[in-house]
Formats: structure tokens, C-alpha cells, sequence
């Protein structure tokens, strides 16, 4: 029997595979335990209430808003490539933009905080 640690979509499983002899059929891995979930870092202090969250995986274009400008639910903050395509990663509420925590040309993983809001 071994063990292994297989990512799928940023989530850890550990998985045992047990190799059987020759013949018989294949042996199919399956998850033994999901491995917990990672944790975002803790925002800092001067961070807002409202978390912005990458959709996907991608690399980030450009920053459209910067702290302390006021938004509307819907306004851009920043544009994100990812798949070949730019998506637009807007406002999902009226606020201030409390945080930036990306720069263009930085690469993130879906759920990473990209900006918060007041």
C-alpha cells in the first residue's frame, strides 16, 4: 500500500493505492481522507469588511481602482487574464476600496483575497 497527496482544483486529497498482482484489474485510487482545506492569511487591520475573492486561477492585467476610491456594486477594480480571456473582477457592493493586495503581473489562485471593501 502507499500513500499519496494528489491536488485537483487546489484541493489536497490523500489517497492510499494498494498494488495487486499482475492480471488482475487495475487498482483505483480512492480518497482515503481530504486533506483540510488551506487557509487565507489574515487580512490586516486596515483591511475591509467585504473580501474580494480571485474567480480562477489567472494572472492579473491591470488595477482599475485604488484604495480609498468609492465604488459601486458592479465597478471594475481590476482585470484579470485568465484561459486566454480578460474578466473583469467588479465590486460586489457599494463601498470603499480599503485594499489592494495584488499588483499587475501577479499571478493568483482562485479564492485569493484581491482587494477589500468598507
Amino acid at each position: 500500500m502507499k500513500n499519496y497527496r494528489i491536488t485537483v482544483n487546489g484541493t489536497a486529497y490523500d489517497v492510499a493505492v494498494e498494488e495487486i498482482g499482475a492480471g488482475a484489474a487495475p487498482a483505483v485510487a480512492a480518497p482515503v481522507a481530504a486533506a483540510p482545506a488551506p487557509t487565507a492569511p489574515a487580512a490586516p487591520a486596515a483591511a475591509g469588511g467585504v473580501v474580494v475573492q480571485a474567480p480562477m486561477p489567472g494572472k492579473i492585467l491591470s488595477v482599475k481602482a485604488s484604495v480609498g476610491t468609492a465604488v459601486k456594486k458592479g465597478d471594475v477594480i481590476l482585470l484579470l487574464e485568465a484561459m486566454k480571456m480578460e474578466n473583469e473582477v467588479v465590486a460586489p457592493e457599494d463601498g470603499t476600496i480599503a485594499s489592494i493586495n495584488v499588483s499587475a503581473g501577479d499571478t493568483v489562485e482562485a479564492g485569493d483575497t484581491l482587494a477589500t471593501l468598507n
